[in-house]
């Protein structure tokens, strides 16, 4: 092998779970508290520097017990989707991995870190059944998934779901939930403004109240005034 080949060798080599941790590792040492006193951010840098890292060595990360380990795991996953190099057969594999471990992917940081471009832009061209057995789930990071993977698809002015999905799940016991229906409802609202009045004549009286408030968020104050007023007398 020639040190071109050598090098490259080398460089796959690096793309491992154990040199990851190793990276994060002598991150955290030059902090004070270890691990979890690592910034979000440098987690993130790290992670598009192993973007390349074979998804068997991603699974080995999201097994970690260690949060900030599992959240460079959904980041790396994050960038290969967004990556407009990869190719449609390794957007698949990330996606079914993204599902296949959704108990290691159990927090709202872990599914807003990766559900957009990971769930969201797979299933734009697809059947999205999965979504709506996802939104019943017991599980709530499963159910933020559901509607949180809707806003890729909100961006290309495709509603319907969120609509749909923010429905289904309106009365939710998570306010993690809320809010996350009430984001998508607001960007939702933001390309289809007659849907958002539609929805909302129907179920701000009853609806949470954390949802109705992130959902006005664009509207005027006479207009949230007036929906604010219908969930206080209704």
């Amino acid at each position: 092998m020639d040190k071109t080949g050598k090098a490259k060798e080398s460089a796959k080599q690096e793309w491992t779970a154990k040199e990851f941790i190793k990276r994060l590792d002598l991150l955290a040492s030059k902090r004070k508290n270890g691990v979890d006193d690592l910034g979000m951010g440098q987690v993130f840098a790290l992670a598009k520097e192993f973007m390349n890292a074979p998804l068997s060595e991603v699974e080995k990360l999201l097994n970690s017990p260690i949060h900030k380990v599992r959240v460079g795991a959904v980041s790396i996953m994050d960038f290969q989707a967004r990556d407009r190099k990869t190719t449609e057969e390794r957007r698949k594999e990330l996606f079914d991995l993204y599902i296949r471990k959704h108990d290691r992917i159990n927090t709202w940081d872990l599914v807003d870190r990766s559900a957009i471009w990971v769930v969201g832009s797979y299933l734009f061209d697809k059947p999205r059944k999965i979504l709506y057995k996802l939104a019943k789930s017991k599980m709530m990071a499963e159910r933020r998934t559901a509607i949180v993977a809707t806003l890729y698809f909100i961006g290309k002015k495709d509603v319907d779901d969120a609509f749909k999905l923010a429905e289904l799940m309106l009365y939710d016991k998570e306010d993690l939930i809320h809010k996350a229906n009430g984001w998508a409802l607001r960007f939702a609202g933001d390309k289809n403004r007659a849907r958002l009045v539609k929805f909302l004549d129907e179920y701000a009286a009853t609806m949470p109240r954390v949802t109705l408030r992130y959902a006005l968020e664009h509207f005027d104050k006479k207009e949230r005034d007036y929906y604010l007023s219908l969930k206080k007398t209704g």
